[in-house]
């Protein structure tokens, strides 16, 4: 059958005939069924999500790379088995074996260190007030942001007024602490959203002064106006002290590496349809 013809099959609807009713409704269109070496990851008409599927994928590679290393017994069928605990076991000892890591030496730790004290700061906290401009389904996010950048226009002009900030938090803000002018009270690095202490307590530029921040922080909440009222510095322990936490971080980043890279491994070897993989997205890597 030509292009032309398939084309014509597809598109086409009933018998043709303008009489008939059936020319009115349209063909469902087939979900295409993902394939790791030719095994189908689900059965036809399934349409399992983005996420779903990919974590089925990377357990067929892995079972399959399980089968090719004598470990599991072969399966016949057309479409992937579910693994069974006792599998997943056996998955698992096979990746320990063969996904292997350095471990991370005393000067790495030093260096990493050196490049992250605001990390390992303890004691520090900050009495925040802020205005949040929450992300929520159907929203227009470019709509909001510039909604949320003339607020902080405003908020950062000399001549603005104290209370104004209190003012715009209880009329525009989508937390509950707009009740409270967006005060947020005295809270530290775990006492928010990781995106937001990272800003906050982390990144050195922001590690002094007080005062509204001059540009909008994002997270997965929405956008956030954030004005520090009083800072506690807090105290920087001595390499010493944490080198052990250190050490168990870069180890951790390490198998990240090395299982990132032994799934990518595994997903250019195969033949994969109706998926697109990446090894970085394995729930190993995770």
């Amino acid at each position: 059958m030509s292009d032309l013809t398939l084309t014509a099959a597809a598109t086409s609807h009933g018998c043709g005939s303008s009489s008939c009713q059936c020319a009115s409704v349209s063909a469902p269109l087939a979900t295409p069924i993902a394939r790791i070496n030719g095994v189908a990851l689900h059965a036809p008409g399934q349409s399992p999500d983005v996420e779903a599927l990919r974590e089925l994928a990377y357990t067929e590679l892995l079972r399959q790379q399980a089968v090719r290393q004598g470990l599991l017994p072969d399966h016949a069928g057309p479409t992937a088995p579910e693994v069974t605990e006792a599998g997943r076991l056996i998955i698992e000892a096979m990746v320990d074996q063969q996904v292997t890591s350095p471990k991370p030496t005393a000067e790495e730790g030093q260096r990493y260190y050196d490049a992250h004290k605001p990390q390992f700061v303890v004691g520090q906290a900050l009495h925040v007030r802020h205005i949040l401009f929450a992300v929520t389904p159907g929203v227009n996010v470019q709509a909001l942001a510039v909604h949320a950048e003339r607020a902080l226009l405003e908020l950062s002009h000399k001549s603005v007024h104290p209370e104004r900030f209190a003012q715009l938090a209880a009329e525009l803000s989508n937390c509950p602490s707009s009740a409270q002018g967006g005060d947020l009270g005295w809270i530290g690095p775990d006492d928010c959203a990781p995106e937001l202490a990272r800003e906050l307590f982390h990144v050195q530029h922001t590690q002094s002064g007080t005062g509204v921040h001059p540009r909008l922080f994002h997270t997965r909440f929405g956008f956030h106006i954030i004005d520090v009222l009083e800072r506690r510095s807090g105290v920087e322990p001595a390499y010493e002290d944490v080198r052990e936490r250190i050490a168990a971080l870069l180890t951790l980043q390490s198998r990240a590496r090395a299982l990132h890279q032994y799934m990518s491994l595994l997903v250019g070897e195969a033949d994969i349809e109706g998926i697109a993989l990446n090894g970085a997205d394995s729930p190993l890597v995770q």
